[in-house]
């Protein structure tokens, strides 16, 4: 074949663009599914308890209703690890929002009145949904999120404490939040026999078909999960949740495919959100900066159903060089919704903990805190003594300082004033995993001149279908336009989700190892495509067990200006620079793309976004997107993204590294060191509000002023 100019590293706009813009794009509540019915899911209005009765008399005589399901009338599904998936199989409730019942009717609006008509009679428990800290209840888990362990040590953390001569003690929290995808979740159901198809929208159709096969006693392949375009996901979508199951269930029930459809209210309660942590951050340090002792222990809660506990504390087991070391996730498991994933789960919220508490302790040395960081870089991996297959933070702090005009900055907090505005900047420090799951691929030359590839991936706004198409189209060595690629059928085979940054990782190189196989196979033949056409199918399990033993990961620094209300203590971010170090980038313009959005995202945590739980019920109060607020276009006015030039072997065919979720981690810990900066006041419970803000300016600027949660 003839050797082309690379598209891998151009900007090459997304190659599904044209049928985004026309409304040609199906997502999953779209698809053309003939003599479908509507669910609407009643859902339980006390936080504990037991279902007593259901009467549906009044809703069975509403017309056009097909059907009032509950536990007593629907099919049994298998045991299952995610209790939250077992939708209807037991009377007994475990939060408030949980689905006890559910009506299928002919449309939509009838399901939903119906659905008011039901009454469900309840014996109402005692419930507990506050977390607190002291609570007897709390443990250690064993594992948490990811398969990490839950508690770490080395060394003799109390004797280094003890000794040090500066140690910072400080406890940071954040709310609980929301996942808000665009794209509220939705599902079509519609089975043929025991085979069920599922149009959803999702983060990982094969993963999906897995769960919901498992859930029904079903052979393998006997789910199919299809998912061309996906409305975002932040980690919602990546496992089926309850409205999917729901689906399932009303149309195994009816005998007729049953659309399902969350409002923004309902999907407040019924699939995933962060949950709140409290996090307290102890660090022993010589004068000259280097730590000799870091504890960072993490509180957060789940429901009674899953004890979900995030990775929260994991950064911190790879971030700085320091003998001792002790890092613990506690977890309280409460009346409350279950809590999932959310970009960037656990290294999100601790990475605002680990790095506002570094700027804190170059405030207490008198320390630059990008010398501070630098101070304490370790040679290995702290937690696992691995060595980096690539680690450029100093880099990135470097560069990102000379960029953001970093140089010359008074350390002195409250002495930039314009008017009646405070201003200030402050720095932290970003990273996540470099994580790669097994793929499967096929690559396809066709007769005429063109090729298809097949992977079960999921592009859910992030660009991957033309970061795949890029690959394909350079191990092929022919022009973009020839390529095909075929993605989000989970018949496609074995794929992760696009969840945990490993998407690109996970996909391209099942992709680039399917292309490298057909392109010697064409070879052999002298490029002589039968009518047939010719296939090859590459599984990269081997590749990965292959790899040699590294801690890989991602980094960056993220840069923060604002400005400070003296009066009303109202925060507005100026600018925000981020510096990355995340291997090749395939596609600058979706890189870039996600890499500002992400950071986009830690500005609302750092800002806006705060779950405010009712502690009669356990639930959310302000559960749409009026009173749960989020960034707008005022509030981001200049976000730069940035990366070096780094080539790692260590990590797959195209030397990349996930970058969906690294940029948010780090943005709320620079916005708060950089009120810090402003203001003098040390807010350390997000989000950053007037009031606590304003707060801390009447009181008068203090280092270890903390306002919020963390303060009583």
């Amino acid at each position: 074949m003839t050797t082309l100019q690379r598209t891998v590293g151009a900007e090459v706009t997304r190659v599904e663009g044209r049928e985004k813009v026309t409304g040609a794009a199906l997502y999953a509540y779209e698809y053309p599914v003939p003599d479908a019915l509507y669910a609407w899911p009643v859902q339980s209005t006390v936080p504990r308890g037991t279902v007593r009765a259901v009467d549906a008399v009044a809703a069975l005589s509403l017309p056009g209703v097909v059907a009032v399901l509950d536990s007593r009338n629907v099919v049994r599904l298998r045991p299952t690890d995610t209790p939250e998936l077992a939708v209807l199989q037991s009377p007994e409730v475990a939060y408030r929002g949980q689905i006890v019942a559910a009506v299928v009717a002919d449309t939509f609006e009838t399901a939903r009145q119906a659905a008011a008509a039901v009454r469900v009679e309840y014996d109402v428990d005692d419930h507990d949904s506050e977390l607190m800290d002291g609570d007897p209840r709390i443990f250690v888990p064993e594992t948490v999120n990811g398969g990490y362990p839950g508690h770490t040590e080395t060394g003799d953390v109390d004797a280094a404490l003890a000794a040090a001569p500066v140690v910072l003690d400080a406890t940071y929290t954040t709310p609980p939040e929301h996942t808000a995808t665009m794209e509220p979740h939705a599902t079509i159901a519609v089975w043929d026999g025991d085979t069920l198809t599922l149009y959803n929208g999702d983060q990982g159709p094969w993963m999906t078909a897995a769960r919901v096969a498992e859930l029904f006693g079903l052979p393998e392949g006997a789910v199919r999960v299809v998912a061309d375009h996906t409305g975002g996901g932040f980690g919602s979508k990546a496992i089926p949740r309850p409205p999917t199951v729901l689906a399932a269930l009303a149309a195994r029930a009816v005998g007729r495919p049953v659309k399902v459809a969350a409002t923004r209210q309902q999907m407040f309660t019924m699939v995933s959100y962060r949950t709140p942590t409290l996090q307290r951050i102890r660090l022993g340090a010589e004068r000259d900066g280097r730590l000799t002792a870091i504890w960072h222990d993490a509180l957060q809660q789940s429901s009674t159903l899953t004890p979900y506990c995030e990775q929260t504390v994991t950064c911190t087991r790879v971030m700085y060089a320091a003998r001792h070391r002790r890092t613990t996730h506690r977890l309280a498991q409460l009346d409350v919704p279950t809590p999932s994933w959310m970009r960037a789960p656990g290294e999100a919220p601790g990475m605002f903990a680990l790095e506002s508490a570094m700027d804190e302790l170059a405030v207490e040395l008198g320390m630059d805190p990008i010398e501070l960081r630098m101070a304490n870089e370790p040679s290995v991996d702290p937690g696992t003594g691995q060595p980096f297959s690539s680690r450029n933070l100093v880099a990135c702090l470097r560069e990102g300082a000379a960029r953001f005009g970093w140089a010359g900055r008074d350390p002195a907090p409250g002495r930039r004033r314009e008017g009646q505005w405070l201003a200030g900047t402050g720095v932290a420090a970003c990273n996540y995993p470099a994580l790669t799951w097994p793929s499967t691929a096929t690559a396809r030359a066709e007769p005429g001149g063109g090729f298809t590839v097949r992977i079960a991936a999921a592009d859910i706004g992030t660009g991957a279908r033309t970061a795949l198409t890029q690959v394909a189209a350079d191990e092929l060595g022919v022009e973009i336009d020839r390529v095909t690629l075929d993605i989000g059928r989970s018949a496609y085979g074995q794929a992760p989700w696009a969840g945990g940054s490993m998407g690109l990782s996970s996909w391209g190189w099942a992709v680039s190892k399917a292309c490298r196989a057909l392109t010697k196979r064409l070879d052999e033949v002298s490029g002589a495509v039968p009518p047939g056409g010719l296939e090859e199918r590459a599984d990269t399990a081997e590749d990965l067990e292959a790899r040699r033993a590294f801690s890989r990961h991602a980094y960056g620094a993220q840069f923060a200006e604002v400005r400070v209300d003296a009066v009303t203590g109202q925060v507005r971010v100026d600018r925000l620079l981020g510096m990355f170090a995340a291997g090749r980038v395939i596609n600058p313009r979706t890189a870039g793309s996600q890499l500002r959005g992400g950071m986009c995202m830690g500005l609302s945590m750092a800002l806006h976004e705060n779950l405010e739980t009712d502690p009669r019920f356990g639930d959310f109060a302000n559960h749409d997107l009026a009173t749960y607020h989020i960034a707008a276009n005022a509030d981001v006015r200049d976000v730069q993204a940035h990366w070096l030039e780094e080539n790692d072997d260590e990590l797959n065919p195209m030397g990349s590294k996930g970058i969906g979720e690294l940029g948010i981690v780090g943005t709320a810990a620079a916005i708060a060191n950089a009120v810090y900066h402003a203001t003098g006041v040390r807010v350390r419970d997000l989000p950053i509000t007037v009031e606590r803000v304003r707060a801390g300016l009447s009181a008068g600027p203090s280092a270890g002023f903390s306002v919020g949660p963390s303060a009583r």
